[in-house]
């Protein structure tokens, strides 16, 4: 019986399928990514979020997040907020928080930027709800060009004497004027009982706050949840706080609650806590709505 040719590669009835493996197929190593900054961009962007997303979700930033992103550790404020920011970007794109602050800690090393502190300066607030418009901004600013301007006028004519802005007072209202108003009744002092009570800080919602004593030894720093609270040792050396938030913070002493610590969304840093600074305080008074 005659052989029968078959083509290369070919036997009969069955095909053999060559497949070559080329020496340039990609590592292990290059799939990796080589800082904590590329690895919550490339989850960021798998999961299609935007910086302007993660800025609203995390109340960080933008300009903060992407400094993060691009390892630019020196636009930062500081190595503490910058693993407080990196926390707070892996809790959002659902990577493990506690993770990527131990390899952005070792990052930070490496590249000198441990323990580094920024100035400290205001954080405002990312949502763009609350920037005001631009035509808003410009409408502000000309009924206050308008209201100067008018004032100088009044003030003009006043001083020429072509406006009379004097006028006759009635005799029964004299003799009311004529009479010394009462003093004003002197502040109360601080309560005692309430300057030897604790201090203790209660978290409403989620922020980070950090106690250190004047020789600036931490005491106490931790990003609280709604309901953690703090209690600061009675025997701290001049104990200070610093915290992006203060509006969330309930802090009372003695059991008694005291103001504020500062405006909302505005940071407050190198502020004494001890109960006698606490009481000893002025409260803020808030604008009429």
């Amino acid at each position: 019986m005659p052989l029968s040719a078959h083509p290369p590669g070919e036997v009969e009835g069955h095909r053999v399928v060559e497949i070559a493996v080329g020496e340039d197929s990609p590592s292990e190593d290059e799939f990796r990514f080589h800082t904590v900054g590329e690895q919550l961009k490339a989850e960021r962007e798998r999961l299609g979020f935007s910086l302007a997303d993660l800025a609203a979700r995390t109340r960080v930033p933008m300009r903060h997040l992407e400094s993060i992103e691009k390892s630019d550790f020196s636009a930062l404020p500081g190595s503490t907020y910058t693993l407080g920011f990196a926390r707070s970007y892996a809790r959002a794109v659902e990577l493990d928080a506690i993770k990527i602050s131990a390899d952005l800690r070792s990052e930070l090393a490496q590249s000198g930027h441990e323990g580094y502190q920024a100035p400290l300066q205001n954080y405002e607030p990312t949502d763009p709800a609350r920037v005001p418009s631009r035509t808003l901004a410009w409408t502000a600013a000309a009924i206050g060009v308008l209201f100067v301007a008018g004032y100088f006028i009044w003030r003009s004519m006043t001083l020429d004497g072509s406006v009379d802005i004097t006028m006759p007072v009635p005799f029964a209202e004299k003799s009311q004027i004529a009479a010394p108003a009462p003093k004003a009744a002197p502040p109360p002092s601080p309560d005692m009982t309430a300057m030897k009570g604790p201090v203790i800080l209660t978290a409403t919602d989620t922020v980070w706050v950090k106690v250190y004593d004047a020789e600036n030894k931490r005491l106490y720093e931790k990003e609280m949840q709604s309901g953690d609270s703090y209690t600061v040792p009675a025997d701290a050396n001049k104990p200070m706080i610093v915290t992006g938030r203060p509006e969330v913070l309930t802090v009372t002493v003695g059991g008694k609650t005291v103001p504020s610590l500062g405006p909302p969304e505005k940071t407050v840093a190198d502020l004494e806590i001890s109960a006698q600074a606490l009481l000893a305080r002025t409260p803020t008074a808030n604008p009429a709505p």
